[in-house]
């Protein structure tokens, strides 16, 4: 803040040299210790406290402790900074570390514990969610009540309430009761009881000594009741044992019913420890198998030219318009079952390609009347790309975005199935675990696939479940949570996509991550994830394209055709021999070679396309390296012969041809009849079915029909001929508020310091002012006759002063010019020179000597 700092640095610790004040006794006055580059780490960790920037240091404390707030910062807490929370939920406040670190070593100690607890305080403190000196640490409030919620119910930990909560509503000859026989001395303040009881449940020696005289049934009852839950049922007339533990406050009563095992009994019981099994050191990710990188980089670049083709295929299959569009969004049922069909994989694993495509842009719907989904004009740009760019845009739109395709076929939480394309697929966090996924195994050995068991686990750690507890040992629940799902897909959509090859990440896998770790490097502990930037992802795919490129195949510009009606291409095939062939010919098998197959169909779709049949002969002596089969041009000038003999049109529809034996033919088939064709003149057919269907239905009957125009012209239908309007492709959900920058970080600190120190400046009391908090009050002659003052001195003033939108605030300015009803000065609040208007002042008063 420039010259402001140092006044700042007075005002905060009330010195004018600086030294130090006694402990801080709010959150506010703790974060007024802090430098700007702490804060700034406390904003970067939690960017929802800048939403919209805080004025000054008090309202940042107090956002800081809002439920909201709160609960998003616990979330992203490892586990062993989530059960140092937890241990100071549960004990006396203000907590001196030593006991923090008995409750999480326990009476034996634990040196990997005692070694983690700085870096996890550490965590809470740069977080503002523990606050204070070594000797009076204090958890804030809101995290307090959301990790110890109430008396009634137990702690994450396990624990129960306090001796003093659980005896909140006993009566006092039940006090004195418990203190007979516990042999303490009776005493009418039920304060004092209650803190005698206490006092003999802390202390360990006293403590053995009662459990030393417990039946063993008692003891086996608390062993039960120990780690949690801590509550039990006991009938109206207990057993003995029972009847000694409540007797002697070792179980206090909860309900009519119910007992509940003290907290101070229970740590007793636990030497100690807040927690069964803490972890303060991360699980290690092991390697379940180990392969050589070549053998890896090869498998993985092998797939993922299988990615590319299974994408070229999906949206060639929807050249012409593809499935409709559901009312409510998204794929149908069957239309999902159809591509499955058509590409010949599962249904899960097609709604996999269908929504990469579609976070890719490729693929959208087509916002018509009859809304069909279609491949966008980002598609046929796609195309023209070499392999390994194409799949580094495949790669870097599955890395940050949120669409996850596992959930398809799931449910939502209305129970309505969710569908491929539709809404309600996204979940912000997918990025994040889909990246920390891959750095798990980009720190394992080259070539070695990571153990998944181990993976979840590490990544649980990382971020624990929502409402899981950490007094036991983590056992994996029946339904896993949202986090372990998405790392699960992650390291099947990985494999799938061609990033990893026999589940080790590869060397184009590893640039591609390498070159964002950089631009995100945050992802990692408790601080949140950032989206690259849209420079950021194309650097990063330039990376992976060129580490990829030498594993792929160079295109091939020619097949091999066979006699029976095949050809082989050995190879992926250049553009545009592979758009022409995938119109020509049926793919019928893929793998290192792609063998197609021609039809009468095939040939009939390249003719309606607009090619001839001199221009497909032509095309295949090109492009073959052996000769053009004769079975093949046969078939080429037969369907060619017949291509076009029938014409038909809009009437409804009508069939025109020169031979009237031939629509003779067509009215005396059975098939025909849904048409419902009748003879208008000796070469026309008049049909009630619209030109579409009669064609379909002509062709099904084994003739070659050819659409025309209004002017008795052939139609051509191109492969491509249908696309969407442009369109961008889905921007990503953010999970909470995007991560501030560097810029935003320093310029948001300066101004809530500034806005603090005119908060928080010592001042002379105005001669008007009424209240604390309100704005100064005084004459214009005064406010006038001040300022002037000030600005003769070179002093600095501090002012109420009203906006022209009506917004009052108080600000500590340096007058250096007063003339024309305008104040010039340094604002110390915005730390720059600014006019204002003499009306809009409402007060102005001096700053105390001690200040300036």
């Amino acid at each position: 803040m420039g010259s402001s700092e140092p006044q700042r640095e007075a005002y905060v610790h009330g010195t004018t040299d600086g030294t130090a004040a006694k402990a801080p006794r709010t959150l506010a006055e703790a974060l007024r210790g802090r430098d700007e580059a702490t804060l700034a780490a406390l904003l970067r960790a939690r960017p929802d406290l800048l939403s919209p920037v805080p004025n000054d240091l008090t309202q940042l404390a107090t956002r800081a402790g809002t439920r909201a707030s709160v609960v998003r910062a616990v979330e992203r807490l490892d586990r062993f900074a989530l059960q140092t929370a937890q241990a100071l939920a549960v004990a006396p406040e203000p907590t001196p570390y030593t006991a923090l670190r008995t409750l999480l070593t326990g009476d034996d100690g634990d040196p990997e514990v005692e070694a983690a607890l700085p870096r996890a305080l550490g965590v809470l403190r740069a977080q503002a969610l523990v606050w204070g000196d070594d000797e009076r640490l204090r958890l804030v409030r809101t995290a307090r009540e959301l990790l110890a919620p109430s008396p009634a119910h137990p702690t994450p930990t396990g624990l129960g309430p306090t001796v003093a909560e659980a005896a909140a509503g006993m009566s006092p000859g039940r006090v004195q009761e418990i203190l007979a026989a516990l042999g303490l001395p009776a005493t009418h303040d039920p304060v004092s009881a209650v803190a005698a009881v206490t006092s003999l449940f802390t202390d360990r020696e006293r403590m053995a000594a009662l459990l030393a005289d417990a039946p063993a049934e008692a003891v086996a009852v608390l062993d039960r009741l120990v780690w949690g839950p801590p509550y039990g049922e006991v009938s109206a007339d207990p057993p003995a044992h029972v009847r000694w533990l409540r007797d002697r406050g070792l179980l206090l009563p909860a309900s009519p019913r119910t007992v509940v095992l003290p907290r101070e009994a229970a740590l007793h019981l636990r030497a100690g420890r807040a927690h069964r099994v803490p972890e303060p050191v991360p699980p290690a990710v092991t390697a379940a198998a180990s392969h050589t990188p070549r053998i890896v980089d090869a498998t993985a670049a092998g797939q993922a030219l299988t990615a590319l083709s299974t994408v070229e295929e999906l949206l060639a299959e929807w050249n012409e318009g593809g499935p409709a569009v559901l009312r409510a969004g998204g794929l149908g049922v069957r239309d999902l079952k159809r591509t499955a069909a058509l590409l010949d994989v599962p249904e899960p694993v097609v709604a996999f390609w269908l929504e990469l495509a579609y976070a890719a842009g490729l693929v959208a719907s087509d916002s018509e009347a009859d809304e069909r989904y279609a491949p966008t004009p980002a598609y046929d740009d796609w195309l023209d790309l070499p392999a390994a760019e194409r799949w580094s845009r495949l790669a870097t739109a599955w890395l940050t975005a949120t669409r996850t395709a596992g959930l398809v076929g799931g449910q939502d939480s209305k129970g309505r199935t969710l569908s491929a394309l539709g809404p309600e697929l996204d979940r912000s966090a997918a990025p994040e675990v889909r990246r920390r996924v891959l750095a798990f195994l980009a720190a394992l050995p080259e070539g070695s696939a990571p153990d998944r068991d181990t993976l979840l686990t590490r990544l649980a750690w990382e971020r624990p479940p929502r409402g899981t507890t950490t007094s036991a040992a983590p056992a994996r629940p029946a339904h896993e949570d949202l986090r372990s799902r998405l790392a699960r897909w992650t390291l099947d959509e990985a494999e799938l996509l061609g990033l990893t090859g026999r589940g080790a990440l590869s060397a184009h896998g590893r640039a591609l991550l390498d070159s964002l770790t950089p631009a995100t490097a945050a992802d990692a502990g408790s601080l949140p994830h950032r989206t690259p930037t849209d420079a950021e992802l194309a650097a990063a795919g330039r990376r992976a394209a060129q580490v990829l490129a030498p594993l792929v195949p160079e295109p091939v510009d020619h097949i091999l055709l066979q006699a029976d009606l095949t050809a082989v291409a050995p190879g992926p095939l250049q553009q545009p021999l592979a758009g022409v062939l995938a119109v020509l010919a049926d793919v019928e098998s893929k793998g290192g070679a792609t063998v197609y197959r021609f039809t009468p169909a095939s040939v009939r779709r390249a003719l309606d396309a607009g090619q001839a049949a001199a221009d497909l002969h032509a095309f295949l002596a090109a492009h073959s390296r052996t000769p053009v089969p004769q079975p093949l041009s046969y078939l080429i000038d037969d369907v060619a012969r017949r291509h076009g003999h029938l014409r038909i049109g809009a009437a409804s529809a009508y069939v025109r041809c020169d031979d009237d034996a031939v629509l003779g033919e067509i009215l005396a088939d059975k098939r025909s009849a849904g048409l419902r064709l009748r003879r208008l003149a000796p070469t026309v057919l008049a049909a009630q079915a619209d030109p579409a269907t009669l064609l379909d239905g002509l062709r099904a009957m084994g003739f070659a029909p050819a659409a025309e125009s209004t002017e008795g012209d052939v139609l051509i239908t191109r492969a491509n001929a249908h696309r969407t309007s442009p369109r961008t492709a889905p921007v990503p959900v953010p999970e909470g508020p995007p991560v501030p920058d560097d810029t935003l970080l320093g310029a948001a600190v300066k101004a809530i310091l500034a806005g603090d120190l005119a908060a928080t400046v010592p001042r002379k009391e105005a001669p008007t002012r009424a209240h604390e908090g309100e704005l100064p009050r005084t004459s214009p002659a005064e406010t006038l006759a001040t300022v002037q003052a000030a600005a003769l001195t070179g002093s600095a003033v501090w002012i109420g002063y009203v906006n022209a939108d009506g917004a009052a605030s108080q600000r500590v300015i340096a007058p250096v010019r007063v003339e024309g009803g305008f104040v010039t000065g340094y604002d110390h609040t915005a730390d720059e020179v600014r006019t204002f208007a003499l009306h809009r002042i409402t007060g102005v008063a001096e700053l105390a000597d001690d200040a300036v």
